[in-house]
C-alpha cells in the first residue's frame, strides 16, 4: 500500500492526537490520501518537535498517549486515511537526564549499566566517565554551586548531585566515608561518579559520545546492535503489527553506522511497510538503489520546482549587487559556492566537530602525523553528505584530491589516511562516514546558507545555490527520472525544516525578474536601517519582503537566528552586542520608518509571487511522486526558519474556507487570488481530490508541447490523463503583453479544467484562453 498524497501534522502538547483526530474530517474533505504525523514517542517535557525522544517504550502522554494514537488511527482509517509516522532511530534526548531512564541509568552505573551499550560512548577517552558539559564556567570556578541531596529516591537510591536546575544520580557507594555537609564534599563525590561535569564550551573538543550534528542534548544510539534495535523499535513495531500505522518516515538515517543495513532490518521486522528516508541528496546525487525504501522525503524535488520558476536572466545582475554589498566589508567578492562551503565546513570541523575528529584520530590503526588537521580538511572537501562503503569510494577520492590540492603541506597525511578511510572494515572509516553529514549540515545548511545571500529562495535544504535556475527541458528530464526511478518517493515544498515557507520563496523568485528594481529598493531600505553588513542586510530585508506582513517578534527571532548561524558578524557562542542592536533596529524599522517603502514594493511583486506560489503548488501536487502538504500550507505559507514554521495552524478557518469554496463553485463563484489564500486552497483541494479519486490519471509523465512567442513562460505535462499547465516568470510575461499566440498541443477530445470548470477542445488551444482566470490549470478528458 502506497500513498497518493500526504498531509503532515505536527503533534505536540498544544496540538495532541486528540486535537489531530478532530482535524481528520477536514483532511478527508481536502482530498488527502494519508495522514502524516511527527514523532510520537515520549519526548523531553515541553518539546514541540518530538525529536528528543526519552522513552522508546510508549507514546508520549503529552501528545495523547496510546489511547490518543488508537483514537486517531481509528478515525483516520474510517475516513480512508492510512497513517505515516516519523520515527527517530539515530538519537535520544538527554537534556533532562532524569526523564530518560536509559541515560539516567548510564550516568548512575556507567559501563555496568544494562543500557551502556545503547549509547555511542567512547568510555576510554573519558577515563571511564561520560563528559556532561553543563557548567557555566570551568569546574574549579563553580564548584561551590554543586550541592548534594542525600535523600534516596526510587531512581536515585544513593542520592543526587545538583547544579542549579540540573540533577544527576549518585553511583552506589558515592557517600561512603564522606560527610555530605563538609566543604568540598560535592566535588569529592563528583570524582567518584561515572560522569564528570564540565564547562559547556568543552563540548566542542572533549565530548566523548556521538550526538546529532552538534546538539549535545541529543545522544547517538547504537541501533546497529540487534538488541538495541529491538529495544528501540518494540513500540513502533507494535503500531505496525496492530494496524495503528501504515508507513514509517525515518529521520536522519545518515547518522547511523549502516543505514542500508538498518533499513533491511526494519523492512524485515515491519513486513516492508511504506518507508521513506529523510535523506538530503546533493545536486546530481542519487539515492542508494539497494536501500529498502520507497524514496526520500522530497527536498530534491523542492529544488527542481523552485529553480524552474527562477529567471536565469537575473543571475548576473544579482551577482553584481552581491559584489557591491561586499565592498568595504572585508568579505570575499565573487567567492564561488564551492569555495564558500569549503570555508564554512572547515570552520565547523575546527570548532564544534573537533571532538568527533579527535575520536577518528584515536581510531586510526597507526599514528599519522597531522592526522587531525588532515581529517578536517578531507571533511571540508567531502562533496556529499556521506558515502556507504564500498559504494561512494569515488566521492572519497574526490575529497582526498581536493584536500591535497588545497593543502599541499598535508599531502603526506592525506595519502596515509586514504587507505584507512576507504576500507569498510576499519572502524575509523565507518565512523568517518557518520561524521561527514554533521560537517555538511552545519557548514552548509546552517552557515553558508546564511552567507550566500544573492537570492534567498535558492538557499533551501537539498538545493545547490550555485545552480541559479533551470530551463523547462531540464525540469521535464528531472521529473521523468523521478517517475521512472522513485515513483513513490515524497515531494515537498514546505516542511518543519525548510528555511523559508514555499510562498516566501515564490515571492523572492520574483526578484530574479526585476534585479535592478530590487537593488534600488534595497538601497532605499538600507538608507533607513542597516546593520553595516551588506550581504546580511540583503538576507534580512529579503526575509522581511518575503514574509510580509509578518509580526515583529517573528522577524526579530529570524534575524537573531540567521545572524548567529551565519557566524560572520555575531554568533551563538559569542554575540556582538553592537551588531545585534543594529540588526534588531533594522527589524523595528520594517514596522516603522521603512514600512512605506516595504509595503509599496511588496504591492508591486505580490501578484507575481502569488502566481509563482500557485505554479509551484500545481507542479508539486500534480507531478510525479507522493506530494506532501505541510500543515497549513494549503493557504499562503509565509513562514521563516524553525520554530516559525512550526506555529499553530488554524484548521477551523481552513475547513470553513474550503466549505465556502465548495459551495461557491457549485453556484459558479470562483475565489479570487488575494491575501486570503482561497485560490491556493482551491488548487490544492482539487488536485488532491483528483489524485485520490482517479489515480489512474497520474501513472506516467510526458512533457506537453507548448509553442509560440511566450512558450518559455509555460510548464505543461501529461500525467497519463491529467494535464497540468503552470505559468512561469509572470513579470516577463506581463511585460511582453501576455500569451499572444502561444498554444499547447493536447490530444483530441473534450477537456475540463478542474479549477475553473472551463471546457476546451483538444488539439492546439490558446493559453491566453485557458489561463485567463488563474495562472494554472489541471485538465482531464471528459467522457
Amino acid at each position: 500500500m502506497r500513498p497518493l498524497s500526504t498531509y503532515r501534522l505536527q503533534i505536540r502538547p498544544s496540538f495532541d492526537l486528540d486535537a489531530a483526530t478532530e482535524v481528520v474530517p477536514y483532511l478527508r474533505d481536502l482530498g488527502v490520501s494519508w495522514a502524516y504525523l511527527s514523532p510520537l514517542l515520549q519526548a523531553t517535557t515541553g518539546s514541540d518537535h518530538g525529536y528528543d525522544v526519552v522513552d522508546t517504550s510508549r507514546v508520549d502522554p503529552a501528545r495523547g498517549g496510546a489511547a490518543g494514537l488508537a483514537a486517531f488511527s481509528a478515525a483516520a482509517h474510517e475516513a480512508g486515511l492510512p497513517v505515516l509516522v516519523d520515527i527517530v532511530p539515530n538519537h535520544m534526548g538527554i537534556s533532562a537526564p532524569r526523564e530518560n531512564p536509559w541515560w539516567w541509568d548510564v550516568l548512575r552505573l556507567g559501563r555496568g549499566s544494562a543500557h551502556a551499550a545503547a549509547f555511542d560512548i567512547d568510555w576510554d577517552a573519558g577515563g571511564g566517565r561520560v563528559l556532561v558539559p553543563v557548567l557555566g564556567a570551568p569546574l574549579e570556578e563553580v564548584a561551590s554551586d554543586l550541592t548534594l541531596d542525600t535523600a534516596p529516591a526510587d531512581d536515585a537510591p544513593d542520592g543526587l548531585l545538583r547544579y542549579f536546575e540540573h540533577a544527576f544520580p549518585l553511583a552506589p557507594g558515592s557517600l561512603d566515608g564522606i560527610d555530605p555537609g563538609a566543604v568540598g564534599a560535592p566535588l569529592e563525590v563528583l570524582g567518584r561518579q561515572h560522569y564528570t561535569l564540565a564547562f559547556w564550551r568543552t563540548e566542542a573538543t572533549d565530548l566523548n559520545y556521538r550526538r546529532f550534528f552538534a546538539v549535545t542534548t541529543l545522544a547517538g544510539v547504537r541501533v546497529e546492535l540487534p538488541e538495541i534495535f529491538e529495544a528501540t523499535h518494540t513500540e513502533i513495531l507494535r503500531w505496525v503489527r496492530e494496524g495503528l500505522v501504515d508507513g514509517l518516515r525515518i529521520d536522519h538515517p545518515d547518522g547511523l553506522r549502516d543505514p542500508g543495513g538498518y533499513l533491511d532490518q526494519l523492512a524485515e521486522a515491519s513486513g516492508r511497510v511504506y518507508t521513506l528516508v529523510e535523506k538530503i541528496l546533493e545536486h546530481g546525487e542519487s539515492l542508494p538503489s539497494w536501500w529498502a525504501t520507497d524514496g526520500t522525503t522530497g527536498y530534491d524535488a523542492l529544488g527542481v520546482i523552485d529553480r524552474v520558476l527562477v529567471d536565469p536572466a537575473g543571475e548576473a545582475a544579482l551577482d553584481r549587487l552581491d559584489a557591491q554589498l561586499r565592498e568595504g566589508t572585508g568579505l570575499a567578492p565573487g567567492q564561488s559556492w564551492t569555495d564558500l562551503i569549503h570555508t564554512t565546513k572547515r570552520m565547523i570541523a575546527d570548532t564544534i566537530q573537533v571532538a568527533e575528529i579527535r575520536r577518528l584520530v584515536r581510531l586510526l590503526p597507526h599514528p599519522i602525523d597531522d592526522a587531525e588537521d588532515a581529517l578536517a580538511e578531507i571533511l571540508a572537501s567531502f562533496p556529499v553528505y556521506r558515502s556507504y562503503l564500498p559504494a561512494g569510494r569515488e566521492q572519497l577520492t574526490v575529497a582526498l584530491a581536493d584536500a591535497a590540492a588545497r593543502r599541499l603541506d598535508l599531502a603526506g597525511a592525506i595519502a596515509a589516511l586514504a587507505p584507512v578511510l576507504a576500507d569498510p572494515s576499519e572502524e575509523a572509516a565507518q565512523r568517518f562516514q557518520q561524521t561527514t553529514g554533521p560537517v555538511m549540515a552545519k557548514g552548509v545548511e546552517d552557515t553558508a546558507f546564511y552567507r550566500f545571500t544573492r537570492l534567498g529562495s535558492l538557499t533551501e535544504v537539498g538545493g545547490d545555490p550555485a545552480v541559479f535556475a533551470i530551463p523547462v527541458e531540464t525540469f521535464h528530464d528531472e521529473q521523468m527520472r523521478r517517475q521512472a526511478a522513485w515513483p513513490a518517493a515524497m515531494t515537498a515544498l514546505s516542511t518543519h525544516d525548510t528555511k523559508r515557507g514555499e510562498d516566501v520563496r515564490a515571492r523572492l523568485d520574483v526578484l530574479a525578474e526585476i534585479p535592478e528594481r530590487w537593488a534600488e529598493v534595497l538601497g532605499e531600505l538600507r538608507a533607513v536601517a542597516s546593520t553595516g553588513h551588506g550581504p546580511f542586510d540583503s538576507l534580512l530585508w529579503q526575509a522581511v519582503v518575503g514574509a510580509w506582513p509578518a509580526a515583529s517578534d517573528r522577524l526579530h527571532a529570524y534575524a537573531e537566528k540567521a545572524a548567529r548561524e551565519a557566524a560572520e558578524a555575531t554568533g551563538w557562542w559569542d554575540q556582538d552586542a553592537d551588531f545585534e542592536a543594529r540588526m534588531h533596529a533594522l527589524v523595528d524599522a520594517a514596522h516603522g520608518p521603512a514600512r512605506p517603502i516595504l509595503e509599496s514594493f511588496v504591492a508591486e511583486i505580490q501578484a507575481a509571487g502569488w502566481s509563482n506560489g500557485l505554479a509551484a503548488k500545481v507542479l508539486q501536487l500534480a507531478g510525479p511522486g507522493v506530494p506532501d502538504v505541510y500543515q497549513g500550507s494549503e493557504l499562503w505559507e509565509q513562514s521563516l526558519v524553525d520554530p516559525d514554521n512550526r506555529r499553530p495552524v488554524d484548521f477551523a478557518l481552513r475547513a470553513e474556507l474550503l466549505a465556502e469554496i465548495d459551495a461557491g463553485i457549485a453556484s459558479g463563484d470562483l475565489p479570487a487570488i488575494d491575501e486570503s489564500g482561497a485560490a491556493k486552497l482551491l488548487v490544492t483541494s482539487r488536485t488532491l481530490r483528483l489524485r485520490r479519486d482517479r489515480p489512474e490519471l497520474f501513472d506516467r509523465y510526458t512533457p506537453v508541447t507548448v509553442t509560440g512567442a511566450a512558450a518559455q513562460h509555460a510548464v505543461a505535462f501529461d500525467r497519463g490523463g491529467a494535464i497540468a499547465v503552470a505559468t512561469r516568470l509572470p513579470v516577463g510575461l506581463a511585460e511582453r503583453g501576455g500569451w499572444d499566440d502561444t498554444i499547447a498541443l493536447l490530444p483530441a477530445g473534450q477537456w475540463r479544467d478542474a479549477f475553473t470548470g472551463r471546457r476546451v477542445t483538444g488539439g492546439a488551444f490558446a493559453l491566453a484562453d485557458l489561463l485567463q482566470r488563474y495562472p494554472v490549470a489541471l485538465l482531464t478528458r471528459e467522457s
